[in-house]
């Protein structure tokens, strides 16, 4: 969507290459459409300092950085103290030693931002409002993870009805990111958000990774390459790529324990695709968002009473009234003999890609207002905290297994 406070001319840095011809192919397409075309102008530069002609140059105070993860907690931070605002893609953190890059550029101004998109999304919108309501929720329990969070993703998969193509290096956990680093980078930001009273930075329980196998002729079907390079054979065990991208992790913010889990699999079962689900357990009812086939892969919000279900759906119809002035149109319906489904019209939320508009909206009005974000930036350094000890820890145990295994073979 065109933004009314950027320039439409935009200055582009990159190395030459597939990456870059991908990437303006696409500002083309977004000019080009029928529906809210955009207007951009870029500027291109290649260079093999890419970063620093950009800095040499400074034709602007604002950089949007997304790409490889790899070296991008350094890249950030050379930015930050070249004073450039800085939004960026997640995560941040690939290593346990970007941590100190990273509390680097969240110590003061210029703003250092992550693109953090499920916050603006209406479901997830609904599920914060209706945890935030007593009546109806209660408190968080107490016996068990309060927030349970999972997810299922696929390496090989259709877009718009073409084949998914991904560079080689999204399979280099050195590049990409960890199970423990990557998606969690969005499940911690949720159970922030949902404990957003408490100010507590989040402790680390457990943690654990494991591989997905991914076979060569897989391999050169999503990315193209005609066999793995030599930068994944210390990853590569015959013809078959062991890809660490899952991750469990369980965790406390206060009083609440957490526990996220991610899952990459290789390809989606016929008619599948990807899929989440997570509930907020309450003492008067659960709140779940799920999005899976059994949804038709829509985001759908339930509330499920565990106590009297009368109350709790009394309670609930009076809340969701309550919204009406600021959230028109959003309705209770019967799901089943004891849940309940909330429900929002279209027009409340305009899809995903309206969410990237509303944060660098949001990241905007930061810059222009010229105030420190000190809570948001004091937040995003736990998680990368917590992210950067689940990283260390599963790369130990990762390391110790294999030592083990070797001392097995020798034997």
């Amino acid at each position: 969507m065109p933004q009314a406070r950027a320039t439409d001319e935009i200055f582009v840095y990159a190395h030459e290459g597939a990456e870059l011809r991908d990437f303006l192919a696409l500002v083309e397409r977004f000019n080009r459409r029928a529906s809210n075309p955009t207007r951009w102008r870029p500027v291109v530069t290649t260079a093999d300092d890419s970063l620093g002609r950009l800095v040499e140059e400074r034709r602007g105070d604002v950089v949007v950085l997304a790409g490889r993860n790899g070296g991008k907690a350094r890249t950030i931070r050379r930015l930050h103290e070249s004073g450039f605002h800085v939004l960026a893609d997640k995560p941040w953190l690939v290593e346990p030693a970007d941590l100190e890059h990273v509390r680097a550029s969240l110590e003061s101004w210029p703003l250092a931002a992550e693109i953090m998109t499920g916050r603006h999304d209406v479901a997830a919108g609904l599920v914060k409002k209706l945890v935030g309501a007593a009546a109806l929720f209660g408190a968080f329990r107490d016996d068990g993870p309060a927030i349970e969070q999972e997810s299922v993703h696929h390496l090989e998969k259709l877009v718009d009805g073409a084949p998914l193509r991904r560079p080689w290096w999204y399979f280099d956990v050195r590049v990409q990111g960890s199970g423990p680093v990557d998606i969690p980078t969005h499940l911690v930001d949720q159970a922030q958000w949902l404990v957003d009273g408490d100010t507590t930075a989040p402790v680390l329980l457990s943690a654990r990774a494991w591989a997905t196998r991914v076979p060569a002729e897989a391999f050169q079907r999503i990315t193209g390459e005609s066999g793995f390079p030599r930068e994944l054979q210390p990853f590569v065990d015959g013809d078959t790529l062991s890809y660490r991208c899952n991750a469990e992790l369980v965790y406390q913010i206060g009083r609440v324990t957490a526990r996220a889990a991610t899952r990459w699999n290789l390809s989606p079962s016929p008619g599948g695709g990807d899929a989440s689900h997570s509930v907020a357990h309450g003492t008067r009812a659960d709140v779940r968002l799920e999005q899976s086939a059994r949804t038709d892969h829509h985001r759908r919000v339930f509330v499920e009473p565990r106590t009297d279900a009368r109350s709790v759906g009394h309670a609930l119809r009076e809340t969701v009234r309550a919204w009406q002035a600021e959230l028109p149109g959003v309705e209770v319906v019967p799901a089943g003999p004891k849940t309940f489904e909330v429900t929002a019209p279209p027009p409340l939320d305009g899809g995903h890609e309206t969410h990237f508009a509303r944060v660098l909206d949001e990241f905007l009005t930061l810059v222009d207002a010229q105030h420190w974000p000190s809570a948001l930036a004091e937040r995003t350094l736990a998680k990368y905290t917590l992210l950067a000890e689940a990283a260390a820890r599963t790369r130990a145990e990762t390391n110790h297994r294999r030592d083990v295994d070797k001392t097995a073979s020798d034997a």
